[in-house]
């Protein structure tokens, strides 16, 4: 797991700036009611979509939730006054509170699916009825574009993902949540480059692939054997799954 308190200053940067951060609210505002009163964004890091959000419908009360001091901070500079620090297992809102609630890149860094299936179960206690979760799906699967880089890195040790679609979705019908719509969008500005993902593997980006481990370095080096080493390879595709919580009968 990356640490998030040094991450923040360049995070951004590092994974597809304003692009990427435009193509992903785009997708999510495409799966939220135009009517909602008030959203929460939550494990918002920077605030970059957040931001975004915001932006494209004033009329809605936006807030933020981060549980990173430092990706808080930055968020509450592009929000002033909108940002909160709260884990998202144990969000510090009552039940019922908002039109719709979004997490955007945060279940794939849940260690266990019992932390998956409490960031599901608050999402859906803090949404009001009728209200709508919108969520990224299978977010490791996405960076698989075909690409020499990913045969290099294909027998690589995995962990089962946390937020594969099937496995959100059924935590979400457990709560009574029903299917509300998907949408997908490119990841502008995260395409892989063979030297870019050899470093990336020695900085501890693969979670199987400890920095310094003898088969992290073999992987490393196979990929610094690639062609076009400063090229990057297509941009990923990000999935996201919309749920709403019915009305009461």
């Amino acid at each position: 797991m990356l640490d998030y308190d040094k991450e923040a200053d360049a995070y951004d940067a590092s994974r597809g700036g304003e692009p990427r951060a435009a193509a992903a609210a785009d997708a999510v505002l495409g799966l939220v009611p135009a009517s909602v009163d008030r959203l929460l964004d939550i494990a918002c890091g920077t605030g970059i979509v957040t931001r975004r959000l915001a932006a494209a419908r004033p009329a809605t009360r936006v807030t933020g939730a981060d549980l990173t001091y430092a990706m808080a901070r930055m968020a509450a500079r592009r929000l002033p006054g909108a940002i909160v620090l709260a884990d998202s297992r144990t969000l510090p809102f009552p039940d019922a509170t908002f039109d719709a609630v979004t997490s955007v890149w945060l279940l794939h860094l849940l260690d266990e699916p019992e932390q998956v299936r409490a960031v599901v179960a608050e999402c859906a206690r803090v949404l009001k009825p009728g209200g709508v979760y919108v969520t990224t799906v299978d977010k490791a699967a996405a960076h698989d574009v075909g690409s020499d880089i990913d045969a290099v890195l294909a027998p690589r040790p995995r962990r089962p993902a946390p937020d594969a679609a099937l496995l959100v979705e059924a935590y979400a019908a457990a709560l009574g949540l029903r299917p509300a719509g998907q949408a997908r969008f490119r990841g502008r500005g995260q395409g892989r480059s063979p030297r870019r993902t050899a470093a990336d593997l020695r900085r501890g980006w693969f979670t199987q692939l400890p920095p310094g481990d003898p088969l992290t370095e073999r992987f490393a080096e196979r990929l610094e054997a690639l062609p076009d080493q400063e090229r990057p390879r297509a941009d990923p595709e990000f999935t996201l799954r919309a749920f709403r919580k019915p009305t009461a009968d």
